[in-house]
């Protein structure tokens, strides 16, 4: 009997929610790195687009999923920033970051945690342990663009340059990194020609090079050899950007590392068990 109680405590049910994310490879993430530790923890894709739903289900989704005796839920495009009012509690850094990506459903309360920025933070020091972080242009201002930037600054990177198709959203992201950091650590990029001559290194946060929003949200005579390009896109993983960037001599992050590291801290928080990162690496490495 106690090894049957100790078996159920092992294991979990926990998701992903967002909008047009079918394919996305955090089921197997998971579910591997589970099974190589001896739990059992099942993980299911919820994409809205593909269940005909809109941000008005967001709560009954949340709702369902806490009734239902889910450990844990991912967030990704386009609820990060909607789901915060949903929850009983968010962290710290998720409330000065402005987005959540992992929810945690414990002792009937739910609780927010954003993991993108750390993640996409380690993964760029793997990749890039000697990459200049003086100034850096990001494109991107959203969920996972306020957790890049937060991390960046929080990193030591000197200056962050943010651009956004939505200025206003550049502007309110800029505005809540300087009050954060120091009035000199974040500004708004209006022209990315003008931000990219002087940057050592470019973040590309927007939705731009996934699978459903394809193209680069960069012109190729933008880049310079001497740059670093880091696209948190991970499908494809082989974005044009990336693509671009090599072509012309830049180092290129894929978002390979940021969606493990990132998985790798939400499966921690779900789980209560620290996961093997490098074997979690190995293992989506290896079905991509």
């Amino acid at each position: 009997m106690r090894e049957q109680q100790t078996k159920l405590a092992q294991s979990f049910l926990c998701g992903l929610i967002g909008s047009g994310i079918s394919r996305s490879s955090s089921s197997i993430i998971h579910e591997t790195e589970a099974a190589a530790l001896g739990l059992h923890l099942v993980y299911r894709i919820i994409d809205f687009a593909g269940l005909g739903l809109t941000q008005e289900d967001l709560p009954g989704m949340v709702g369902g999923a806490r009734s239902l005796g889910f450990n844990g839920l991912n967030v990704t495009h386009p609820y990060k920033q909607a789901i915060m009012p949903l929850l009983d509690d968010i962290s710290p850094e998720a409330r000065a970051i402005g987005a959540v990506n992992t929810v945690v459903f414990r002792n009937g309360r739910s609780a927010g945690y954003n993991t993108d920025g750390t993640g996409f933070l380690a993964s760029l020091r793997r990749a890039l342990p000697d990459a200049r972080m003086r100034q850096v242009v990001q494109i991107g201002a959203g969920g996972a663009g306020s957790a890049t930037a937060y991390a960046m600054l929080d990193g030591g990177c000197g200056r962050i340059l943010l651009y956004d198709i939505d200025h206003s959203r550049s502007e309110r992201l800029a505005g809540r990194l300087a009050a954060h950091f120091g009035g000199d650590r974040a500004g708004v990029c209006r022209s990315l020609a003008a931000g990219m001559e002087s940057a050592d290194g470019l973040i590309q946060a927007s939705p731009v090079g996934m699978a459903g929003h394809p193209g680069s949200a960069v012109a190729a005579d933008l880049l310079r050899p001497s740059m670093w390009v880091a696209d948190i896109v991970y499908f494809p993983l082989e974005t044009e950007l990336l693509k671009a960037a090599r072509a012309v001599g830049c180092r290129t992050v894929s978002g390979e590392g940021m969606v493990v590291l990132q998985a790798a801290a939400a499966f921690h928080l779900f789980t209560g068990i620290e996961p093997d990162a490098s074997r979690m690496l190995r293992n989506f490495a290896a079905v991509e």
